[in-house]
């Protein structure tokens, strides 16, 4: 297969607005990114949203549906709504970005994980809102919860709505989670799989590790898709690692904030296009959203509630 999805991820819930004045907050930034990822060759966009004054990462559904029926309305990119939410929410709260709007894909958090923002603290004393620092000193003594039965119970949302989950697998066991959901008949193969690397408490991004989990996954689970995120400075010699594997990228400012060393990137397209000039380089290239639908076995635009 010569075609590759490129996901971008466009504000996540781990940067904050002090750390790059690129990083898109309102409604109208977020979807103006999407579309430029669009029109840059993206094949999907991971979306969070956030308050449109402070910044702060929230689960507000009238933001999401803001964002979703407008890109909507312009163009066919997939879109992949979040269910990691930010810190501290319920999973009730996390997974109503799939009740309510049944989106094509979805993120689906693969197990617990200790997610540690608290040290990039060291890197700023200046902050432009009060709730940063708070925010990244809490995950010193925080754990992401994705508990069994948190994972059976947005397994069977996830299928009623007929929506395609993207396992975010942070670490080798929760390989071992998704086998034995595929064993119990809650996920269905072939499963799609974004190895989650570089997040302090998960595992470290480098070839070997790579590897690694992709033949683990082989071994334990046989049929799968598989994508791959980094999280800091080894974003793109890992995700290109990816691309020669037969695997997709993802990209983005929830990930990463520069496009090469010592240069901060000024939008989620600038760091879509490098990685489309890198597949191109190898003979790749960049799938089309109708392609990506067909890849990954989705429903299609028309079957969404939004």
């Amino acid at each position: 297969m010569d075609k590759r999805i490129i996901t971008a991820a466009i504000t996540g819930s781990i940067h904050t607005p002090t750390m790059s004045p690129h990083l898109p907050i309102t409604p109208r930034q977020i979807i103006d990114e999407i579309l430029a990822v669009h029109e840059a060759g993206g094949t999907v966009c991971h979306v969070h949203v956030r308050d449109p004054k402070t910044g702060q990462p929230v689960t507000d559904l009238d933001i999401f549906r803001e964002i979703a029926s407008t890109v909507k309305s312009k163009c066919d990119i997939i879109l992949c709504l979040t269910t990691g939410g930010g810190l501290g929410m319920s999973a009730e709260e996390r997974v109503q970005t799939v009740t309510t709007f049944s989106p094509e894909l979805a993120s689906f958090n693969a197990g617990s994980v200790n997610f540690a923002l608290f040290h990039a603290m060291d890197r700023w004393k200046d902050w432009k809102y009060e709730w940063e620092p708070k925010y990244l000193a809490l995950t010193e003594d925080f754990i992401f919860p994705n508990t069994f039965k948190t994972l059976r119970e947005f397994s069977e949302s996830f299928n009623k709505n007929n929506t395609k989950p993207e396992l975010e697998v942070y670490d080798s066991g929760m390989i071992n989670n998704m086998a034995h959901l595929i064993e119990r008949g809650y996920l269905k193969k072939p499963v799609y799989i974004q190895f989650v690397m570089g997040v302090l408490g998960g595992i470290t991004p480098s070839p070997e590790n790579l590897m690694f989990l992709v033949d683990y996954t082989k071994k334990l689970i046989g049929d799968f898709e598989f994508s791959v995120c980094v999280a800091g400075r080894a974003q793109f010699p890992i995700c290109t690692q990816s691309l020669l594997l037969g695997g997709h990228v993802r990209v983005g400012l929830e990930d990463n904030l520069y496009l090469e060393k010592g240069m901060m990137a000024k939008s989620n397209a600038e760091q879509v296009a490098k990685i489309i000039r890198i597949a191109r380089e190898l003979g790749l290239d960049p799938a089309t959203p109708d392609e990506g639908r067909e890849i990954l076995g989705l429903k299609g635009l028309d079957k969404v509630a939004y």
